[in-house]
């Protein structure tokens, strides 16, 4: 019960409203930095592979 009650102190707190916000905001920054990677790494992947692919076949 102890720790309800001071989440929801914390929740009511300006300064703790204000630091939730913001753990929001990094978490949904986060998000979009992992995505933006992921569908760049399959594309820089594939750029490398036609480059190898290229270079074995020059060889």
């Amino acid at each position: 019960m102890k720790l309800v009650n001071a989440v929801k102190s914390f929740v009511r707190n300006d300064e703790g409203q204000d630091l939730l916000e913001y753990a929001l905001l990094v978490a949904l920054i986060a998000l979009v930095a992992i995505a933006a990677v992921a569908a760049a790494g399959s594309s820089v992947s594939r750029i490398f592979q036609s480059i190898a692919d290229a270079l074995g076949t020059a060889a």
